[in-house]
């Protein structure tokens, strides 16, 4: 593969069980290029004129800030230049310095139990961090998948360093594939999570369902003032397996999601709105569906992490190895997405800002589906315009 012959500059599995899985997981689709499609742009919530992003951009790789993790799949900067990383299949939490890549295990959380797609995934700092210093964590126990929030003490030996699991939200469905599990706190210090339908199509459309929606709650797991449903955490739904969640400049939500054997999706997020799954799988011309900003053949992308930077959402490709830019005017696609990386590093699994026009990427070759090299898997620091 291309990414065995990385310059050494840089250097410094489980089957499917059901059917028609996502793109990351079924059998290769005929390929089709990237299609845009319109959703409805509103005006700028802050009311300022926005300026739109080139139509093409330019992706360079920084430096690797770390190397050697295992199934890596969370990722959240600590606000010194360090960074947490959650290890989906050993349930563990580990500090990288940002300066070495010198890693340092917080510790295990109990509870995880780590089964094909599930495991522990996503992770989020309190938006009171440095004065809680609470981590939250997405992730598969025994009986479900659910939220949990815990203490960091950086003072006690490594290892230790995590307090007993508080659980704030439990009851969300698990599967062995579609357990969703990305999880940030947007800008109205209200936390996000999405999640999948576990393999069940109809949980999708029951608005009581915690299955293939975006939830929206308190930081301590009530349903968040202003949701769309009343005493519901409900905020959008339809959705097969929620995989990035991402903000603009203007606060707007964005979110990627697995399609099925067609259509893989970038969707700008409305409160109250149905994104079509199952009746629906990319762009529908009928239903009342929102429709997607941009899709992809399934071969070509298999969505995970978004962030957003320069005035373009940059969407992770597990099953489709590359990075995606997708540039922006309001909430539709400026121009045609572009690809980055392609098979340079493999399977891509999250992408976080990191300020101004620099990303961290995470790549996810350990997690019994790639093709991993003795350097995976890896946090790579990269520029982007």
């Amino acid at each position: 593969m291309q990414r065995r012959a990385v310059p050494a500059v840089l250097a410094a599995a489980a089957l499917l069980l059901t059917a028609g899985c996502s793109s990351d997981e079924g059998a290769p689709q005929e390929k089709d290029a990237a299609a845009s499609s319109a959703a409805a742009a509103p005006s700028s919530p802050s009311g300022k004129a926005e300026e739109t992003p080139p139509a093409k951009g330019s992706v360079t790789v920084v430096r690797e800030v770390a190397t050697g993790l295992a199934s890596p799949w969370g990722l959240a900067p600590v606000g010194d230049g360090d960074l947490l990383v959650s290890s989906r299949d050993e349930a563990t939490i580990t500090r990288i310095d940002g300066k070495t890549g010198k890693k340092t295990e917080l510790g295990e959380v109990p509870g995880v139990a780590p089964d094909g797609e599930g495991g522990l995934l996503g992770i989020a700092l309190s938006p009171d961090f440095a004065s809680d210093h609470m981590i939250y964590a997405y992730f598969t126990s025994a009986s479900d998948n659910r939220i949990v929030r815990m203490l960091y003490n950086e003072r006690k030996p490594a290892g230790e360093q995590l307090g007993a699991p508080d659980t704030v939200l439990r009851g969300i469905p698990k599967g062995v594939v579609h357990n969703g599990g990305r999880i940030a706190f947007g800008p109205d210090r209200m936390l996000y999570a999405g999640t999948g339908e576990s393999g069940d199509t109809g949980l999708s459309q029951d608005k009581q369902s915690l299955g293939g929606k975006i939830l929206r709650i308190t930081p301590d797991g009530e349903p968040a003032p202003g949701n769309p449903f009343p005493d519901s955490p409900v905020y959008s739904y339809g959705h097969r397996n929620v995989q990035g969640l991402a903000w603009d400049g203007e606060q707007r939500l964005f979110a990627s999601e697995f399609g099925q054997n067609t259509w893989d999706e970038l969707n700008a997020i409305a409160p109250g709105d149905n994104y079509g799954w199952p009746e629906a799988e990319g762009h529908a011309d009928e239903g009342g569906f929102h429709n997607p900003i941009a899709q992809w053949s399934t071969e070509d992308a298999s969505p995970s992490g978004i962030a957003y930077a320069e005035g373009s959402v940059w969407m992770a490709g597990l099953r489709g190895e590359r990075l995606w830019r997708i540039p922006l005017k309001g909430t539709e696609a400026s121009a045609k997405p572009q690809a980055f990386l392609e098979g340079e590093y493999g399977r891509l699994r999250t992408v976080v800002a990191a300020g101004g026009d620099r990303l961290w990427l995470v790549t996810s070759n350990t997690d019994g589906r790639g093709d991993p090299t003795p350097e995976d898997d890896r946090v790579l620091e990269l520029r982007v315009e």
